[in-house]
This record gives structure tokens, C-alpha cells and sequence, in this order.
């Protein structure tokens, strides 16, 4: 089944914004984010991730999947001035033995030594490990994967180290790769990755996909595991990629209950949908009550999308981590999917401001890529059309009613003794941010691999207990 099929290159982009007399330049409109009116809303720690060059690498001319909007969305970042009210990092890239903290190694081999033609030796391994039309082999492909998965690594300490309560990474979410193989675009599964690394110091993780597509990659990863819950909204007919998230996949073994789908139909918009997210999440967050929380924010679910079919405008998108802000518990926001690549850039501009509890204006400011904002330069332009919601009222209410009665079988989320992370813990990452190799031989913890002091148990870190063998943590 393939993502690239349902995708027309020589397709228009619709026109969604609303007359406009100004078509050739910005003179017309100003942009007051210099001027004061971004007011704080609340003081989070918040810290922001963009690896240097990682929106320059590119899938091919006829792929929907476009790095660049990554490149968009940090000009837009910048442009509002919202650096200045977070951290911002440009992380180390992860290691090999990082990546093999999920994927197996003779995968990650196999990327690292791919070339760009192929080889003919490399063109059959690239059949066997899934690299077809949809994951193509393109140059520097393996940096590419080491520079978004290093984001969401160091992310994910942040927020263990307690140096951040939401961590933003809109170079990471690619929440299709498996544990031995690529799908849907992805070819590395930093999701999973962070995860991992957050389980080192939380008890539970709570994983939240409101991608179009499903989050198939995470939950199969741990789709036996009682510490992590995965929880996707995706669009669901069977044969819509990537065919899996009914309703009545839900775990097994320990993880049985732990995996809840959403399956949507084309059209939803945003009343309906916003209205699901926050009947089904309120009382997740009350039965599993997760110490973290990883929210994937794919863009392909806006209306007028490439390659979606649902009807959100980038506010209701933007609802969703508003809502999840309000439980108080540390964050992890990566991005995802969207293939308008002015409507990605823009929602996840957005929801940057959502996490920085900042009012930004709806005009845009200048950057160097203005004319792909074009004819109306606004943050939130009319993208929602008119077209059917197939998802009715009572269809809703089922769904609602269906996933409640399935929190039901939770009995109570597990119970995971946990300690305070040791301080040589926040002096590695000290070390880690500045560079500085010889604190860190000092600290006898390597060079800052993967392979550090802290994974030499696979799943157990320093300071991590169990009160009895029902935990366990998948992967």
C-alpha cells in the first residue's frame, strides 16, 4: 500500500484564501510582532530543537514529503521573535548505537551504507528493508536520520533532566518506521527513540498521534507494553495507509487495553473533532496518568492537505496542544506528516505559540520565503472548505463511548517506583550541550553515544525500579 499513489504531482494547489487585491509583493500588510504584541499568556520552560541544514535534504522531485517546510516553519519561528522567549538547541546527531536502542542493527548498517545511485548489491537489500517508491534512497539520507532522531533524543532528556517542561522537535515524528524496515516516508522512528529515553525516569508515557495517518510504527513497538499508552485519530477505511488502527487493535501481553484508536472518517471538522479529542483524552489522562507525555502533531490532518481528507483549520490542529497543555505534565511535541507544505509551516509556527503561551498576529512577518504565503501572508488562512463530513454525530458518540469502555479494562495505571535522576545525569548533559569531551571522559560516561553509562540495560536506567514483574516496556 502506497502513500505515493494517492498523490498527484502535477495537481494545483486549491485555492483557499479569501480575495485579495494583492497578488505581487507584501507592501500591503505589516507585521506588529516586533511591536509588543506577542503578550505571555503563562512562564513554561519551553525548548525548541532545530538541527542545523535539516531542511535542505530532499526525497525527490515528484515526492510529497518535503524537508524544506522545516526550514518554513523555524523562518517563521524566528520571525515572530519566538526565540526569545525559549531555548533553543541545535542537537548533536544521534549515534549508531542510539538508533540500535530500537533498530536492529543490521538495518541501521544497511542505512548508514547506502549510497546514492544505489548500488546493485544495495538495490536488492533496499526491496527487503521496505525502501521502495515511498522511501526512496536520496543523498545523505542516513545524516538526515541521525540529525531529526538526535533532536528527540535530546528533547526527551530535557524533559527527564527536568531543564524543560514542553520540548518542541518539528524535525521529529516520523511515527511509521519499524523496528527492522522504512514506511510511509520514514526511515527512523524517533518517537519510539524518545520514548525509550523518557522511560528511563518516568514511570508511564502517553502517546498521542493526531497525524491523518495512523501511528502504526509506535504502536507496534510497544504493542505489549503496560508503561506506555499510544492513543492515534487517523482516518480509517482499510485500505487507506497504512491499514491498521481499528478500534479492536489494543494491545497484548502486558499491553493489552494500552493501545486506543480513533478511527475517523474524510471531512471531519473542527467542532466534531476537537469535541472527540477532549472526550476521549480527558479520561485517558484520568486512567493511565502518565509522568510524560509525547503529542505527535502531523499537519497532513489540516483541510486542503495533499495527501489528507479531513477538514481542520490550523486552529482547531492547534486546540489539540493547547488542551494537552493543561494537564501540567512535561511535553514532547514533535511534527509528522503535511504535504502543503505554507499550511505545515504555518500550523506548526502556530502551535509553537500555543506552547509558548504567546498571542502572536495573524500577519505573517517577513522572511525570506514570503512568496510561498502568498496572496495573503496571514497565519491562519481559510483552509477549511466545503466539503462533507462523513463522520456523523452518532458515529462520534459511538467512537467516544467505545474508548471509555475500554479505558475501563485498564484497572488502574501501573505502578512504576521511580528516583530522583541522579546528578551525574544533568552534568552529562551539561557536557552534552557545550561539547565538551573532556568533562565528559571525565565523568567516565564516554563521548555522549548512545552507549553511555545510562544504556546498559536495554530498558532499565539508573534509579529506575520495579515493584513487580507485571511492568514492562515494550520495544
Amino acid at each position: 500500500m502506497s502513500i505515493v499513489a494517492s498523490y498527484d504531482p502535477a495537481a494545483t494547489d486549491q485555492q483557499t484564501f479569501s480575495s485579495n487585491p494583492y497578488f505581487n509583493g507584501r507592501d500591503h500588510v505589516t507585521s506588529s510582532a516586533e511591536n509588543g504584541r506577542m503578550q505571555p499568556h503563562s512562564r513554561k520552560r519551553v525548548s525548541y530543537y532545530f538541527p542545523k541544514g535539516v531542511g535542505d535534504y530532499h526525497y525527490g522531485e515528484r515526492h510529497p514529503m518535503k524537508p524544506h517546510r522545516l526550514t518554513l516553519t523555524n523562518s517563521l519561528v524566528l520571525g515572530y521573535g519566538m526565540h526569545k522567549h525559549m531555548d533553543v538547541f541545535e542537537p548533536r546527531k544521534a549515534t549508531r548505537d542510539e538508533l540500535e536502542e530500537f533498530h536492529d542493527a543490521d538495518y541501521v548498517e544497511f542505512l548508514s551504507r547506502l549510497s546514492t545511485p544505489p548500488t546493485p548489491a544495495m538495490q536488492n537489500l533496499m526491496t527487503r528493508y521496505n525502501m521502495t517508491d515511498d522511501c526512496p534512497a536520496f543523498p545523505s539520507l542516513y545524516n538526515f536520520c541521525l540529525q531529526y532522531a538526535g533532536a528527540s533524543l535530546l528533547a526527551a532528556r530535557h524533559l527527564t533532566a527536568e531543564r524543560s517542561d514542553i520540548a518542541i522537535n518539528w524535525t521529529g515524528g516520523l511515527h511509521h518506521a519499524k523496528k527492522g524496515e522504512a514506511s510511509g516516508f520514514c526511515y527512523v522512528n524517533d518517537i519510539v527513540l524518545a520514548i525509550l529515553e523518557l522511560l528511563r525516569f518516568n514511570p508511564r508515557v502517553l502517546y498521542i498521534d493526531i497525524d491523518i495517518h495512523h501511528g502504526d510504527g509506535v504502536q507496534e513497538a510497544f504493542y505489549n507494553s503496560n508503561r506506555v499508552m499510544t492513543v492515534s485519530f487517523h482516518k480509517y477505511t482499510g485500505d487507506f495507509f497504512p491499514g491498521t488502527g481499528s478500534l479492536d487493535e489494543t494491545g497484548v501481553g502486558l499491553g493489552k487495553h494500552f493501545s486506543l484508536n480513533v478511527p475517523l472518517q474524510d471531512g471531519i471538522d473542527d467542532t466534531s473533532y476537537i469535541s472527540l479529542f477532549k472526550n476521549v483524552m480527558a479520561p485517558v489522562m484520568e486512567a493511565f496518568s502518565p509522568s510524560a507525555i509525547v503529542l505527535q502533531c502531523g499537519a497532513d490532518s489540516l483541510g486542503c492537505d495533499r495527501l489528507g481528507a479531513f477538514n481542520l483549520s490550523i486552529s482547531a490542529h492547534g486546540e489539540c496542544v493547547k488542551f494537552m497543555k493543561t494537564f501540567q505534565v512535561p511535553l514532547l511535541v514533535v511534527g509528522g506528516g503535511g504535504y502543503t507544505v505554507r499550511n505545515v509551516s504555518r500550523c506548526w509556527a502556530y502551535e509553537t505559540s500555543v506552547c509558548l503561551g504567546l498571542s502572536v498576529p495573524d500577519v505573517l512577518p517577513p522572511t525570506p520565503y514570503d512568496e510561498f504565503f502568498a496572496p495573503d501572508y496571514n497565519l491562519h488562512p481559510p483552509i477549511v472548505t466545503k466539503v462533507e463530513n462523513q463522520n456523523s454525530r452518532a458515529s462520534l458518540e459511538r467512537i467516544v463511548v467505545a474508548a471509555r469502555e475500554k479505558l475501563r479494562y485498564l484497572h488502574g495505571a501501573p505502578s512504576v517506583q521511580m528516583q530522583e535522576i541522579p546528578p551525574d545525569v544533568a552534568r552529562w548533559l551539561d557536557a552534552e550541550e557545550m561539547g565538551d569531551e573532556e568533562e565528559r571522559e571525565e565523568m567516565d560516561l564516554g563521548t555522549g553515544a548512545a552507549g553511555d553509562a545510562r544504556r546498559r540495560d536495554e530498558h532499565k536506567g539508573v534509579g529506575e525500579f520495579y515493584e513487580d514483574d507485571r511492568d514492562g516496556d515494550g520495544a
